[in-house]
């Protein structure tokens, strides 16, 4: 679910009137990705370098996401990224502490970056407006590039994913990924040149959708579900969760694997499924012993994930993109959209129209 969409349809308007049968607008929106993912480099990288050259000169000692929503997960995500690749540490807002409580914190020497796929949030605006306030850089990523977070902030990244119509965000939070990615990438003086392998690695994951609806079947009628996964990836099932309660309904519930051991683990019986996303990387060799952990008990587990990962799972998925760890996570989720989308459709849900949701989330 987004805060509210750069552009949709008019008011009174019907989304699902526009499908040709339940899920229509989210399948196709979720196979339109490898073509968003290539515009985002084609027309992005000159915003994302020319930010970038501003965030390097006023050189922030510390990063600051404000986020509502999926783009929480890619405010996370990037949370990862600045930490990992630039040595700065981050973290998240929260919107609330201004708006709500009045706060205003000393903000000199911070790069707040507001991730917002309408730019029209209140939280969010007020937020980015009172951080310029206390003294910070105010870096606004949007699909909106008129809207009013775009015109508040210092600087402005446009994702460039088109409109979109489905309540369950999907383009939208992959162009967002690949265009926080590109802006840290910059940042540290890299050339962007990994990230043209995305779009092909995406498209790959598109042609998995009749895998994704077999391991839906095997789960369309449990009524919660875990979700685990460590690093780059914690953002990745926090995402998953959040599209599989908005349109399937299930109280689908993300622990990062560290934190799944100290407690969680105990809510696991064998009726309910664990999915693990577990690519190769350092996240992958730390979710080890959680894996080990969670085969011990017997349960249902699919593991998404590496070579060296899925002999742990009762149902393995293998990733063979080859992307780097840093950037699966763009290829990863369009797997779990699938996942979430055939769920739905398997239950008798239409995920276009999922009960008590629109398209327009506005916060104060």
């Amino acid at each position: 679910m987004t805060d509210a969409p750069a552009s949709r349809p008019s008011p009174g308007e019907d989304v699902t009137s526009m499908s040709q049968d339940p899920g229509h607008v989210m399948r196709a929106e979720i196979a339109e990705q490898p073509d968003v993912l290539a515009r985002v480099l084609d027309l992005a990288l000159p915003q994302v370098r020319s930010a970038a050259a501003v965030i390097r000169e006023r050189d922030p000692r510390f990063v600051l996401f404000a986020a509502r929503g999926t783009s929480d997960h890619a405010a996370l995500y990037a949370k990862y990224l600045v930490e990992v690749h630039l040595g700065i540490p981050a973290g998240l807002a929260s919107p609330s502490t201004m708006t709500a409580y009045g706060a205003r914190p000393d903000l000199r020497e911070v790069l707040v970056v507001a991730v917002s796929q309408s730019g029209g949030s209140p939280d969010l605006v007020e937020t980015a407006t009172a951080s310029r306030e206390c003294g910070a850089i105010v870096l606004a990523v949007t699909n909106a590039p008129d809207s009013e977070l775009a015109r508040v902030a210092d600087l402005h990244v446009d994702v460039h994913a088109g409109t979109e119509l489905a309540v369950a965000a999907t383009k939208s939070y992959t162009a967002e990924l690949l265009s926080l990615w590109l802006v840290v990438d910059a940042w540290r003086g890299g050339d962007a040149s990994a990230a043209y392998a995305v779009p092909e690695a995406a498209r790959s994951h598109v042609g998995r959708l009749a895998e994704m609806t077999s391991l839906a079947q095997r789960y369309r009628f449990t009524d919660r579900m875990l979700l685990t996964g460590r690093g780059y990836s914690y953002p990745t099932v926090r995402e998953a969760a959040l599209k599989l309660m908005e349109t399937s309904y299930v109280a689908a519930h993300a622990f990062s694997g560290a934190d799944l051991l100290h407690g969680p683990l105990a809510m696991i019986d064998e009726g309910h499924p664990v999915v693990a996303v577990v690519p190769d990387g350092v996240g992958g060799t730390a979710m080890r012993p959680v894996l080990e952990r969670l085969r011990e008990r017997g349960l249902d587990l699919a593991v998404i994930g590496g070579p060296a990962s899925t002999p742990f799972g009762t149902v393995a998925v293998e990733l063979v993109h080859g992307l780097p760890e840093d950037l699966s996570p763009i290829a990863d989720i369009v797997l779990l959209q699938q996942l979430a989308l055939a769920m739905a459709t398997g239950r008798g849900l239409d995920p276009d129209s999922p009960r008590g949701l629109s398209k327009v989330t506005r916060t104060w």
